[in-house]
Formats: structure tokens, sequence, C-alpha cells
């Protein structure tokens, strides 16, 4: 996922017409979950998804990004979640998604002064995975793309599996998710055909079969 053009991945709603509209929608009773065309509703997606980040990424663009499984983004890039600053709360996943991101210190530091921080802060924080240059965003993003899918399909969408509700869950409980998805695994023809790859030192030839 990445951004049209390179000043900006995505800045968010426009306050002059979407958070209006939001302001009515909640004095009607009607207000609604901030979806973004479902990424940041609490839905399993299964498949892997990577953020080319370039420009400002900031508001709901922020927290777009940060539904996303893994966030490359170059120098110039800019991050923050400005919503305190006009008296509302980043209402799209902020709040939950960036304190499981980062320490929590450093998200509440961007969630309530609503300042903006560099690519380079957020790299040492951990917002991002890495930092690239502008003319290798896509590509690289392609390339970690490409190693995902040269990996077992269905052990890939266990892992990501057991990690996202691992991490919402007691030490014991993820364990238990952990064992029964390893069992699910170790009982697919998915499995069979690596661990006999890597006997006759070959690349495995995946085909997502569970049985």
């Amino acid at each position: 996922m990445t951004g049209a053009g390179g000043r900006a991945f995505c800045s968010g709603g426009d306050l002059k017409t979407y958070m209006p509209w939001r302001r009515q929608l909640a004095q009607e009773g009607n207000e609604s979950t901030i979806s973004f065309g479902g990424m940041t509703l609490p839905h399993e997606i299964t498949k892997p998804v990577i953020a080319a980040i370039q420009g400002y990424c900031i508001a709901g663009g922020l927290e777009l990004a940060m539904a996303c499984d893994i966030r490359l983004s170059t120098a110039d890039s800019k991050f923050g979640l400005a919503e305190v600053r006009w008296g509302v709360l980043p209402g799209g996943g902020g709040t939950q998604r960036l304190p499981r991101l980062v320490p929590v210190g450093y998200a509440l530091e961007m969630i309530l002064t609503g300042e903006s921080i560099t690519a380079q802060r957020a790299e040492q924080i951990g917002l991002v995975n890495r930092i690239v240059e502008a003319g290798d965003l896509l590509d690289t993003a392609f390339k970690v793309a490409q190693r995902i899918v040269e990996n077992g399909p269905l052990a890939v969408q266990a892992a990501k599996k057991a990690v996202q509700q691992g991490l919402s869950a007691a030490l014991q409980d993820g364990l238990t998710l952990e064992a029964a998805l390893q069992r699910q695994l170790l009982q697919s023809e998915d499995a069979q055909e690596g661990l006999k790859a890597f006997a006759e030192r070959r690349s495995p030839v995946f085909k997502g079969v569970a049985s």
C-alpha cells in the first residue's frame, strides 16, 4: 500500500468536510467506527500488508499505515496523530495500535501533544521497520513481499494470526494458540513438502493445501 505521488502517503480526512460530517453523525446518535475501507477495523486480514510510505503520514494516514504489518519509509516522511489539537482523538485505531507498536510513553507523547516526528525518530522507536531511498521504496517493498511469497502460505497466515491474536492474550493463551496452529501446519501437505525439500536440498513448491 502506498500513496499517489511523493508528497504524502496519506494526510487523513479533510477537517473542513469530513470531521463536521462525523460530528453530525455523533449528534444524531449514528456515529460508527472509522474503517478506512475496512483496513482499520478489527477484522482478520490473513494476507501480509506492506506500507510503502513517502511524505506525510498523518492522522488517518498513520492509522492506515499502522493497520499494515510492515512499514517502509523514506527519509523525508513525517508521522503524527494531531487530532487532539482540534478537540478530537485519533479514532481510527490510533489510540490502540500505536501503544502496541511503540513503548507506551512514546505513544502517549505523540497522541497527547499532537506533534509529528521524523522518519528517523519513527525508526528509532519502532514505528517503521526501515528507511530506504525514495527511488528504492517500491522496489524494496516488492522485494519484501516476494520474500514472503516464497514461504509456505499456510505458515505465513498462521504465523501472522499467532502474533496478532497473541498480543491481546495472556502469554499462556498465546502459547496454546501457537501450539494449536503448529499442529495444524504439521498435518498439512505444505509442511510435508517443506521438510522433504529441505532434506533434498531444493526449494519447496508449496500449494497452500491444508491436508
